[in-house]
């Protein structure tokens, strides 16, 4: 053991990491971003769930209870609701994932004190494990006068024996996406540049959308392919079923795919290394997988985490695979996520196309 020739090794590999501005970047970046998305973006008390009230009711009692409700913060009320059909309607398109009810006979069973027949009911979009398990922080909500019986009944729809998988299974099509598409293309043109083989493309008529759609779509198949696979062992293993148009699903993946793989093809024109291209996807697939609602509940981000999460495409991917797997909500109902994904496409794949450059440099 020579320490000297060590030693000269030892500079080397510093040298080389102070020229390499990303990966210096990424040795402070990961380490922070990780600890503000944890220390401050990620809050398991969930508070300020999108809701609506149905007052059946509506005396002064049943007025008070619903402020009593909204006291507690679990939920913010958004909508004020003339019929039971509006609450089907905003749940499926997503707009709402609680709704309080007070049913017509509200005072007489708040004087009768019956444990079995609560004067509330809380109606909860359980698609989502995160607003369930906020919603049984209500059923034991004790209402004036109830001397601590929980005075709110929770009724689960689209998933009412709580199983899991019917929560998991609809994000994890997202989340593997993202690993896959963003990761196999975030390398493709540095591969090529790599291999030298841009210098073929330099003799050549390709332009710039030319040489990125054609990088593109063969990994559109992979994914459309993974989809398949994932839905047909997740309804053979754990029964998970898809409720809405499965041409529908098809649709929503398939924009999500695009937009996956246009990311990754920028990523790629920001690289100057497989390794960087490598780093780069984990640095933005880390924020995706903590923000989208797929691990940690959107609800109980504050707004600032929030307005990020907007701009990723993983966010609106889960709202589409959950109302169409578990809501059976159409693609009609779920436009705006739609248009999102859409204009999310075009601008990555227009902003990579104007940074490719047939060029060896």
């Amino acid at each position: 053991m020579n320490l000297r020739r060590m030693g000269a090794v030892v500079l080397k590999e510093l040298r080389q990491l102070r020229r390499d501005k990303l990966t210096f970047v990424m040795i402070a970046g990961v380490p922070l971003l990780q600890l503000v998305l944890f220390g401050y973006a990620i809050n398991m008390d969930v508070r300020g769930i999108e809701a609506a009230v149905l007052d059946q009711a509506n005396t002064a009692q049943s007025r008070e209870a619903v402020a009593e409700i909204a006291s507690s913060q679990v939920i913010e009320v958004k909508y004020r609701l003339d019929n039971p059909q509006q609450i089907d309607q905003l749940m499926r398109q997503g707009r709402i994932s609680a709704a309080l009810v007070v049913p017509r006979d509200f005072d007489t069973r708040l004087q009768r004190h019956d444990p079995t027949r609560p004067p509330l009911q809380l109606v909860v979009d359980g698609s989502d494990q995160s607003v369930q398990a906020s919603a049984r922080q209500l059923a034991a909500f004790p209402l004036a006068g109830w001397s601590g019986v929980p005075g709110v009944e929770v009724v689960n729809f689209y998933n009412p024996e709580r199983l899991a998988p019917l929560n998991t299974v609809p994000g994890l099509l997202g989340v593997i996406l993202t690993m896959t598409m963003v990761m196999f293309t975030a390398v493709a043109l540095v591969r090529e540049r790599e291999h030298g083989n841009l210098e073929l493309l330099i003799a050549t008529p390709v332009s710039p959308w030319e040489l990125t759609i054609g990088k593109v779509l063969p990994f559109v198949g992979i994914g459309l392919i993974q989809v398949s696979v994932i839905l047909v062992v997740s309804h053979w293993m754990f029964a998970v079923p898809v409720r809405g148009s499965l041409l529908d699903l098809y649709g929503a993946s398939l924009l999500f795919i695009i937009a996956s793989l246009a990311l990754g093809v920028w990523l790629s024109t920001l690289a100057s290394t497989q390794f960087q291209a490598m780093q780069l996807a984990f640095f933005t697939f880390l924020p995706q997988i903590l923000l989208s609602g797929f691990m940690f509940p959107f609800a109980g981000m504050p707004k600032v985490a929030q307005w990020i999460a907007e701009l990723m495409p993983l966010t609106h991917y889960l709202r589409l695979s959950r109302g169409i797997m578990l809501r059976e909500a159409g693609l009609l109902e779920l436009r705006l996520e739609m248009l999102i994904l859409i204009v999310f496409c075009v601008a990555l794949l227009g902003l990579a196309v104007s940074r490719i450059h047939k060029r060896l440099d």
